[in-house]
């Protein structure tokens, strides 16, 4: 049985990165913090995660667990920094758990070595476990339980929006994608879905323009929307957007 609202204690979402792989706006790329009363997690972990953490004040040692939407580097190239600073600076000593599309592990240690030789092989104080998850199975990690569905958007492996139940609340996470009616299941019912929207109105493989996603948000049931991964094209424009939209250091409470 699902516990009633009224007893649900507030869960907090922090965007430490609301923007696009070039940085647009100065934004920091993409990482989304969730504190639940159990769990605390990252939605992301993008090249500059690291920067963004210290600017609002979040250690590592203070995360759970990293859910990767899908293998580009504004979307989990901050991992390997990650795991530095809790070997080096935060000294970590509890599990750490990166759950993502298939290849994770192995790109993940590429991506060490590639950044730091002889990294990904450095005895450490801490266990990272690494959990490939397959397309709409249910995964539990930690507290948490996390369904990726499969999305549109090549990435050299599996991308994913995920939809994870956290604390008897369900965050929906589109990752980057075209529009595809996959999102319509991902998001339904959620208390908050987090949707990419990269352009205004250009129609581009691979991501959802604003219009698009204005279009198709009749389809979508979830109680409450914003946008997340905005181009330098659609900040350009954010007087005509009529939708809520994410920026760095936003804090939503649910």
């Amino acid at each position: 049985m699902q516990p009633s609202r009224r007893s649900l204690t507030p869960l907090r979402i922090r965007f430490l990165g609301s923007g696009d792989n070039f940085g647009s706006g100065g934004r920091f790329q993409a990482c989304i913090l969730v504190e639940a009363p159990d769990a605390r997690f990252l939605l992301d972990c993008g090249a500059s995660s690291l920067i963004a953490m210290r600017r609002y004040g979040i250690s590592t040692e203070q995360v759970d667990a990293i859910l990767i939407s899908h293998l580009h580097g504004d979307h989990f190239g901050g991992i390997p920094f990650f795991v530095l600073d809790g070997q080096l600076i935060s000294r970590r000593t509890r599990p750490l758990v990166v759950a993502g599309p298939p290849g994770l592990k192995e790109r993940t240690r590429l991506l060490m070595e590639a950044m730091y030789p002889g990294m990904a092989s450095v005895p450490r104080k801490f266990p990272v476990t690494y959990v490939e998850m397959e397309e709409e199975r249910p995964v539990t990690v930690g507290t948490l339980v996390v369904t990726p569905f499969k999305v549109i958007h090549g990435s050299g492996a599996p991308s994913y929006a995920l939809r994870v139940d956290c604390s008897g609340r369900i965050l929906s996470y589109s990752g980057d994608t075209e529009w595809t009616d996959t999102l319509v299941r991902a998001a339904a019912d959620a208390d908050l879905f987090i949707c990419e929207s990269y352009f205004y109105d250009k129609q581009m493989k691979n991501h959802i323009s604003y219009r698009t996603l204005q279009e198709h948000k009749g389809e979508l049931t979830s109680k409450r929307i914003i946008l997340t991964h905005l181009g330098e094209d659609l900040l350009s424009r954010l007087s005509d957007v009529e939708m809520e939209c994410a920026e760095d250091g936003k804090i939503l409470e649910l």
